[in-house]
């Protein structure tokens, strides 16, 4: 029974490493964060908003700003739950969205520092509060507001101007919650939500796509321009261009990953990367591309996992029977 104690020891010591040592070690390297399940209510921007208040007092700078970012959060927070009670039409939204149409679309061009993309599939990739938000002040829906001292100055800040009323804004999302069309493929949901700003160069692809094969080196040198000129977009309007992402679902944990996407601000305070906004469902397809690429052996190794597994187990039995057998007559 001696193999039995040692393999019992190396078991245990390997488990503790594997659930005890490693994740303590990422909550080292990480802060812990709460999340919120992709539920967009102000929540997260609210406690934000208090501690930097807190701080403000602790340091007796700047009060009065971050009283009035807290009150702005609280109201801004408050008239979106209000909207989201009411019953939008999403046939007169449907008339509403035509003056969105024009930049939200596939093939849009850059503007103000960033694409915008396509909303055909919005109902199957953001979360309607968050939609809600976001036509009512962008860059609150965001949680980028610090990044304007007039939130209009935010790239997509004239639809305030467009969309005014509590019930125009009801009815446009509910029309952009219809537009599911289908299955949302996990490629098309990297691209809406990251595409336009994260490169990913193990799928071969840039800010404005897909790169294409090119027979001239001509064709492909004027292609990497178009593509260093997008860069240089969105690194003017990003502060600097945002990290491939080809390897992010192995370089960051499950817990960060999420707690980062669904809100930003929560993991790095300041940054200038926006709340994409995404439904559980959405960052689901998200996270399923980004292991695509990043881990694409990872469905394999899970297949063969518990066949490898029953392997050791079977040969551990056999091997202890062998040893039993051979050292049976030298006790």
């Amino acid at each position: 029974m001696k193999e039995l104690k040692i393999f019992s020891v190396v078991a245990i010591f390997t488990l503790i490493l594997y659930w005890g040592v490693e994740p303590f070690a990422h909550s080292q390297m990480h802060k812990h964060v709460e999340g919120h399940n992709f539920t967009y209510d102000g929540t997260a921007d609210i406690e934000e908003a208090e501690a930097k208040v807190a701080v403000a007092k602790e340091t007796k700078t700047k009060v009065a700003e971050a009283e009035a970012t807290l009150a702005a959060k609280k109201t801004f927070w408050a008239d979106v739950k209000r909207i989201s009670k009411l019953n939008g039409n999403a046939a007169n939204g449907e008339g509403l969205f035509a003056m969105c149409a024009g930049c939200h679309m596939e093939g849009a061009v850059n503007m103000g520092g960033v694409t915008p993309p396509s909303l055909e599939k919005a109902g199957a990739l953001y979360d309607k509060n968050y939609l809600i938000a976001l036509v009512k002040n962008p860059a609150m829906a965001s949680n980028v507001d610090h990044k304007y001292a007039d939130t209009m100055m935010h790239p997509m800040g004239s639809v305030t101007t467009m969309v005014v009323d509590d019930q125009s804004i009801a009815d446009v999302v509910a029309f952009l919650m219809e537009k599911k069309k289908g299955e949302m493929t996990s490629k098309e949901a990297f691209k809406d939500a990251c595409g336009r700003c994260h490169a990913m160069r193990y799928a071969k692809t840039t800010q404005i796509g897909d790169t294409p094969v090119f027979k001239e080196k001509k064709d492909a040198l004027a292609h990497e321009i178009k593509v260093l000129d997008e860069q240089a977009l969105v690194k003017g309007y990003m502060g600097k261009l945002p990290p491939d992402l080809s390897m992010m679902i192995r370089a960051r944990s499950a817990e960060y990953m999420e707690t980062f996407v669904e809100n930003p601000q929560s993991q790095l305070p300041g940054t200038s990367m926006p709340r994409t906004g995404l439904s559980h469902e959405g960052y689901e397809k998200v996270k399923q591309y980004l292991t695509e690429i990043g881990d694409p052996s990872k469905p394999a190794r899970e297949a063969i996992g518990p066949w490898v597994v029953l392997f050791f187990v079977v040969f551990s039995v056999l091997a202890l029977l062998w040893k039993k057998e051979k050292w049976r007559d030298h006790h």
